[in-house]
């Protein structure tokens, strides 16, 4: 929050700021309030001040996930023992609040204001916190960031207790569903669940899809444009089973495949920052920059997206922020105005829904 009043000055012309939590919800809207862009034409007309170009997105950080009550699981239990594996426990959480996406009607953060979902998703890796309690040490207390939102982790050491993959998933499908409803876009986080993932935004779609045509389904629609005579090749049973068959042997795809396959009714976006994704001080050889470097070359130039990963606005972000445009802009081969301009394009996608 001290970092607030630099978001006008800032080289970025919008922010997309996701709250993660409770105690930060209603911290993401007051700022709203006072920078939030009102319309995408406000925010890019060559007139505009800029001093509007905050854009807030309300949700539940799967790192929090415990915190939420799943009321629609009969007879669920604050801990369940049962479930352990290798040693950890997996933790259920208990009767506390239903799904408090936020607690004031976001229109009033200003009319016209845009508001995507985030930061939303599932994370195999977390592990919760433990608790401040009166046997804290003050040298771990010393530890705490006075500068940061309450309810992170804080220099906190991390217990043995994860979220069970099915409590994170029904938050997540909740939060999806919320946005479907509002027609908002979302943030998502991924951690080692990549399968799971796809799989709960595939159920989101699923009944949606959109019909897609094999090639020869293709050529045969182009060569008999004005046949409308029936033959054995039209017969729709064998038709479903030539796509089952497609469907088949694009099983061993990566995750990715699946996300921008011609049938999914949803656009999906990866997005890349330096603070995740790259190593700085290693080459690009490095095992992780090869990835990060194989990863941004398959994703399509219309669904790459630029991040900076950080809690501090400012020169900082700005910076960031600038570091993975140069990156992508190297490693996509684009002069860097270019590049700037289809990330630009495809952040105006992914916010407003805007193709153009």
């Amino acid at each position: 929050m001290s970092s607030v009043a630099t978001i006008p000055h800032m080289k970025a012309r919008g922010l997309t700021v996701m709250s993660t939590r409770l105690q930060d919800q209603d911290l993401v809207f007051d700022v709203a309030r006072e920078q939030g862009v009102q319309t995408k034409d406000s925010l890019f007309s060559p007139q505009a001040t800029h001093e509007r170009r905050f854009i807030p997105s309300f949700g539940w950080h799967p790192w929090f996930s415990y915190q939420i009550y799943d009321d629609t699981v009969p007879g669920a239990t604050s801990y369940d023992g049962s479930s352990e594996r290798s040693g950890i426990q997996r933790w259920t959480p208990g009767p506390s609040a239903p799904l408090p996406i936020h607690s004031r009607d976001p229109g009033e953060a200003g009319e016209g204001t845009v508001r995507p979902g985030g930061e939303v998703g599932l994370d195999k890796a977390f592990r919760i916190p433990e608790s401040w309690t009166a046997s804290t040490t003050d040298a771990e207390k010393t530890q705490r960031d006075e500068g940061l939102t309450p309810g992170g982790r804080e220099g906190r050491q991390l217990s043995p207790h994860r979220v069970s993959m099915d409590h994170q998933s029904a938050i997540l499908k909740a939060q999806m569903k919320l946005a479907g409803e509002m027609d908002r876009a979302a943030s998502v986080h991924g951690v080692q669940v990549h399968g799971a993932l796809y799989n709960v935004l595939a159920e989101c779609w699923k009944g949606h899809e959109k019909e897609v045509l094999s090639k020869r389904e293709k050529k045969k629609i182009a060569a008999n444009a004005e046949n409308f005579e029936s033959s054995d090749d039209d017969d729709p049973e064998k038709t479903a089973k030539q796509r089952q068959s497609s469907s088949s042997r694009k099983r061993n795809r990566s995750r990715r495949a699946y996300y921008i396959h011609p049938s999914v009714p949803a656009a999906v976006f990866f997005s890349f920052s330096v603070a995740i994704n790259w190593d700085p001080e290693a080459g690009a050889e490095a095992d992780k920059n090869k990835k990060t470097v194989d990863a941004i070359r398959a994703t399509p130039d219309d669904r790459i997206l630029i991040e900076s990963d950080l809690h501090t606005a400012g020169d900082r972000m700005d910076q960031a922020l600038e570091d993975v445009c140069r990156l992508v802009c190297d490693i996509k081969g684009w002069p860097l105005r270019e590049g700037v301009g289809r990330l630009a394009r495809n952040w105006r996608h992914f916010v407003f829904g805007d193709e153009s």
